[in-house]
């Protein structure tokens, strides 16, 4: 491929920015759905083992985390090249530092054109500089005047972090836990009923899809993050995993299993120092990103809520 040399006189400058995200967990408490008449406290009914439709663990078939992306990238759309499509380049070459507002790498010439170099007309010869931009995509390059050299884009945020900052707007949330029969007041139970967990009043913050774009440093990334599965502690020792956020109960469903979210409790909770298990459900989220010629996965784990509920066994009268 030949390569041309053109003048071109320019002044402009980009500037990156970068900002950190945190994520944190929260707990809340339901309400009771059924109250035994004689003690005023929540039953929770508690069915015996081996009953089917109890969902196992799962696995995790979803897409893993994939890392930052390169900070530095090509995209020639804006000048009218598609070919080689957008993608990462390195952020360093021997032709200077990588530019993604220019789309090339920037070096200072040397040597400057000389003063009676047509490419000073109209151009200060007080300030400034003159830069080479080299595009190894097209084996092209442009000497450029500038008032200031343009940042390396190196320095600024990777598609990752601007992909954070995408989720940060996202607001996820921990999902309201759906158990049934609910808890509130807590304590002695009642056997023979499945307990039923899902995801209560789901929406685009706590189970997704939910999809948001940001921009920093010249780069513009959209993410989508999709529910990958719930953990549920149940505060017996046991902790399952539903993929999804589980079927809620309906009363015409009556004492059959979840389909997809369940658990069958073996022991009372009496022997819990607060006569209670805590059912802590945690959202584990899978992010997908796009953005500078690149895509990436985030795996977002961590936002929790938790309730108290109480199990005891079931008691057979004898005459």
């Amino acid at each position: 491929m030949r390569r041309f040399l053109t003048y071109l006189v320019v002044a402009a400058a980009t500037t990156a920015g970068l900002i950190s995200t945190t994520t944190t967990s929260a707990t809340a408490d339901t309400v009771c759905q059924q109250t035994d008449p004689a003690t005023g406290i929540c039953l929770v009914y508690v069915e015996v083992p081996g009953s089917p439709g109890a969902p196992g663990n799962p696995g995790d078939s979803a897409p893993q985390d994939t890392g930052s992306g390169s900070a530095c990238y090509w995209d020639g759309t804006a000048i009218g090249v598609r070919n080689p499509p957008p993608g990462p380049v390195p952020c360093t070459s021997n032709e200077g530092y990588w530019s993604n507002s220019y789309a090339c790498y920037i070096k200072y010439a040397d040597p400057q054109p000389p003063p009676d170099s047509p490419f000073w007309e109209g151009v200060y010869l007080d300030y400034g500089a003159v830069y080479q931009c080299y595009r190894p995509q097209t084996d092209t390059f442009v000497l450029m005047w500038l008032a200031d050299p343009p940042p390396a884009s190196g320095a600024g945020p990777s598609p990752r972090e601007v992909a954070q900052l995408a989720i940060d707007q996202m607001a996820l949330s921990a999902i309201n836990i759906g158990i049934t029969p609910e808890p509130g007041d807590g304590s002695i139970g009642l056997v023979g009923l499945p307990v039923w967990l899902w995801a209560d009043d789901p929406g685009d913050h706590t189970v997704g899809p939910i999809t948001a774009t940001a921009s920093a440093g010249g780069i513009n990334v959209t993410a989508t993050a999709v529910l990958n599965a719930i953990t549920w502690s149940l505060g017996d020792g046991t902790t399952i995993t539903c993929n999804g956020p589980g079927t809620p109960y309906q009363p015409s469903y009556g004492n059959t299993m979840s389909p997809d979210c369940g658990h069958v409790y073996t022991t009372s909770s009496s022997t819990q120092p607060s006569r209670t298990f805590t059912v802590t459900a945690t959202s584990d989220w899978v992010i997908t990103w796009e953005g500078a010629g690149q895509t990436g996965t985030i795996r977002l784990n961590g936002l929790a809520r938790s309730v108290e509920i109480a199990v005891g066994e079931a008691q057979v009268l004898v005459q």
